[in-house]
């Protein structure tokens, strides 16, 4: 999976930095424990810290590309993620002549580029994020994935750019602040509204899903690649949906390719439970081993768990459901919830910025137990998204909101602000802001009213608001682990079709996922396909709950505590002495660890606030 990094500057000698760019690199140690890589010339120096998946022998990079005429550079690429259609685009560039020398996706993004310049992003099917240095036309391009389910961070400064995977690598450069303002801590405050191209700290920006950018000494220019296009949907039902069939099982017959262990996260709902299933049957048909599964639960959670709005029954009876059906080796990893604070740190520093406190560490710890065993896993993260899993796209055909459907509700978002923040920032009207911005971009349909209407907007909202804040979470808490986490249902030709698809179809039968449901009722037991949607497993132990509420104290009568400037110390001691601060609703996560998080990311990072 890898962490990237670099430095492009038009007026200083950047070989000579080699100090700075080995500082920037190690930041994503982390991302890729396999080996580090620089390479450097004039203008630019590029790091790369590897994670080994493909070739693994053969694989180091930075990699260059060389002329078969004088054996000079010609272009460099450090590059993340993986191009899941490598094997097809090699055989096309193997047939126009090229030659390779490694086994590796890498080589065979250099050699599209070759062929067919920056259009060869157009081709490239999986999860990515690269910068290649065309060394004749001393243009540098940085891309991101369409989906962006890899990260790509990047600031310009007075003669230049430095970029990464994570702000941490821009920030070690010297050149970046470490700087929040309004915008930002929007951002901190609030959960799945960030605009795509927002980074948090307000000197940095974010490669936008789907985008190329080229910088070159004359300036810089941003090509949007890929966008969902909306149009009629003319396949009847049988043919919608043995078209999601074949689109999913070719989406994870690709990401079963590893020379590394590969295995899948199995949570028993209809989601992962289908990756499981064809992920089974492609390595079976392969004459690999039996698929390894991966399962969480919280300890005392047969006795301690109760319902609410996402979480309507244990995992454990359905993933035994799926194991026994399935045949896979099955591990079921069971965390402690009073170790979940102890983590905080961790996941703040995997994640850069505050993240959610509980929902980070629970699949930190996850990730950390599958590493043990694994380097590549599986996971159904994007389904519910395409397809509409969430209860919150039932209640918005039912009764339309005027907002972001999944924090419909949430009352009074200023309530946890100081009383100095509220006068120059106010949540609610941020956010509408924010919502109007989204429902402007929206990719209309004419002459579509009503609930089809409004459901293609809800779905928009979903892929370009909710899912990179499940994207995010799951790149930094497995790669803090050094573990890539792929994700078939974020393949882009699957989101394409499906985006178009009307929403009484998509809710076949009735049921939310019902048309991915029926596209996989044949490889699962019936009490798994119809299961209801069920979310991530949260802990609520008194150990954990009660050790959140004595940091949080400290936190409130500590006089040098930065996060008190911006949080109103009533509202937190209000939460602090109730009982019931876990509300049992997804929105807004429980307050108190996620402040402990804010205190923790302005002491570590040193951040300034710039209202």
């Amino acid at each position: 999976m890898c962490g990237i990094t670099g430095w492009l500057d038009w007026e200083r000698d950047v070989s000579g930095q080699a100090g700075v760019l080995s500082r920037m690199t190690e930041t994503l140690a982390l991302r890729g424990p396999d080996g580090a890589g620089a390479w450097t010339s004039a203008r630019i120096g590029l790091g790369h810290r590897r994670l080994a998946v493909i070739d693994v022998e053969h694989g180091q990079q930075p990699m260059p590309a060389y002329s078969p005429d004088d054996g000079r550079e010609t272009a460099v690429v450090t590059f993340s993620g993986e191009i899941h259609n490598f094997r097809q685009l090699r055989g096309e560039l193997a047939a126009r002549g090229h030659r390779f020398r490694t086994g590796t996706d890498t080589e065979v993004l250099l050699a599209a580029y070759d062929a067919w310049g920056e259009d060869a992003v157009t081709r490239f099917a999986g999860m990515f994020a690269f910068a290649l240095w065309d060394v004749a036309r001393q243009k540098l391009l940085l891309a991101r994935d369409p989906l962006g389910i890899k990260p790509l961070y990047y600031a310009e400064h007075a003669t230049g750019v430095v970029f990464g995977s994570e702000p941490k690598a821009l920030l070690a450069s010297g050149l970046v602040a470490a700087e929040v303002d309004a915008e930002g801590l929007v951002d901190v405050f609030t959960v799945a509204a960030k605009r795509p191209g927002d980074a948090v700290f307000s000197s940095m920006r974010e490669v936008r899903p789907g985008h190329l950018l080229a910088f070159e000494a004359g300036g810089t220019r941003v090509h949007r690649y890929w966008q969902l296009r909306s149009a009629p949907h003319e396949d009847d039902v049988p043919t919608t949906v043995a078209r999601v069939r074949e689109l999913l099982g070719r989406a994870v017959a690709e990401q079963t390719e590893a020379d590394v262990p590969l295995g899948a996260l199995l949570s028993g709902g209809i989601d992962s439970s289908a990756i499981t299933a064809l992920g089974a049957g492609a390595l079976a048909a392969a004459g690999a081993e039996p698929l390894a599964t991966y399962s969480v639960d919280f300890a005392g959670s047969e006795e301690e768990f109760t319902a609410d709005a996402l979480h309507v029954s244990r995992d454990a009876p359905f993933v035994q459901a799926v194991v026994g059906h399935l045949g896979t080796k099955h591990t079921e990893v069971l965390v402690e919830p009073a170790s979940l604070l102890g983590v905080s740190g961790t996941t703040l520093a995997a994640r850069d910025v505050p993240g959610v406190g509980d929902l980070d560490a629970s699949l930190y710890l996850l990730f950390r137990d599958v590493r043990r065993h694994l380097t590549v896993a599986l996971s159904g993260e994007g389904a519910d998204d395409a397809f509409g899993g969430y209860p919150w796209f039932a209640g918005e055909a039912r009764q339309p909101t005027d907002g972001f459907p999944w924090s419909a509700g949430v009352q009074d978002r200023n309530a946890v602000l100081s009383a100095q923040l509220r006068q120059s920032l106010d949540l609610h009207e941020r956010l509408d802001n924010r919502y109007r911005e989204a429902l402007a971009e929206v990719p209309r349909l004419e002459g579509e009213t009503g609930t089809d209407r409004r459901m293609r907007e809800v779905y928009y909202l979903q892929q370009t608001r909710f899912l990179p804040f499940l994207l995010d979470r799951k790149d930094r808490m497995s790669m803090a682990n050094g573990l890539e986490v792929r994700v078939p249902f974020c393949d882009h030709r699957l989101v394409d079709y499906v985006w178009n698809v009307p929403w009484e179809v998509k809710r076949l039968g009735g049921q939310e996922k019902g048309l991915l449901r029926s596209a996989v009722e044949d490889l699962l037991p019936a009490e798994v396909v119809h299961r209801p949607k069920s979310g991530f497993p949260v802990g609520k132990s008194s150990a954990y709950l009660d050790s959140v509420r004595e940091a949080v104290s400290a936190m409130i009568g500590d006089p040098g505590s930065p996060a008190m400037d911006l949080l109103d110390a009533g509202a937190l001691r209000a939460m602090v002495d109730n009982k019931d601060w876990f509300n049992g609703a997804f929105t807004p996560p429980p307050v108190l660890p996620r402040a402990l998080q804010l205190d923790g990311w302005m002491r570590r990072y040193g951040v300034r606030v710039v209202l």
